[in-house]
């Protein structure tokens, strides 16, 4: 069986039966091929997707900031999907919304707190053979999909982007962040992650 598929990955905290009712049109649309809801631990839904990232498998994931879910965007979307060269790649988007973006910018190192979705390539294969191909199609797709994206990203979600990339993720927030990394580690010895340099 091929075709693109999607899935909805959603959390509901608060009482069962309001939650049942504020979830029932989203249940009721059209026929899902599978329907999981149901009250879990959070830890639980923290892991769940770990089994669609088997240990072993070759990465290489790209991301970054979508305001608005345009019928264009969302067709570029389908159209990779459709060419993708491994079934195990996909494609997410992460809405930030809700209280999480009533959070002033400035009050967390996250300073993206407006309304937006969290755009993802999700690429990953078994075979490091099929590396070039993969690598290929997630930097095409990140291309055709520039015109629809903001600056910035949420940093977890990062590779090797650079410098840029990650002052990009922090935005207003980097220059105090920097100052902090002077004061606290001004020899950059915690050094092994996104990394904001001391300011000096």
């Amino acid at each position: 069986m091929g075709g693109v598929v999607a899935g909805i990955t959603l959390c509901y905290c608060g009482p069962l039966g309001t939650g049942e009712r504020v979830l029932r049109p989203l249940r009721t649309f059209g026929t899902p091929l599978e329907d999981n809801i149901r009250p879990i631990p959070y830890r639980t839904l923290q892991s769940a997707g770990d089994v669609r990232f088997p240990f072993g498998h070759q990465h290489y994931w790209k991301t970054s900031i979508l305001k608005h879910l345009s019928d264009e965007a969302i067709e570029i979307m389908v159209r990779f999907m459709a060419q993708t060269p491994s079934p195990a790649s996909g494609i997410a988007l992460q809405q930030m919304h809700g209280a999480a973006s009533r959070v002033k910018p400035a009050a967390t190192a996250f300073p993206h707190r407006d309304e937006h979705y969290d755009f993802m390539i999700l690429s990953q294969w078994s075979d490091p053979a099929d590396s070039e191909s993969n690598i290929r199609w997630t930097r095409e797709f990140f291309e055709m999909m520039q015109p629809y994206l903001e600056k910035g990203a949420y940093v977890n979600l990062m590779g090797e982007e650079g410098e840029q990339a990650v002052r990009e993720a922090y935005g207003s927030n980097y220059e105090r962040l920097a100052a902090l990394k002077n004061k606290y580690d001004p020899t950059n010895f915690f050094s092994l992650n996104h990394n904001i340099k001391p300011a000096s």
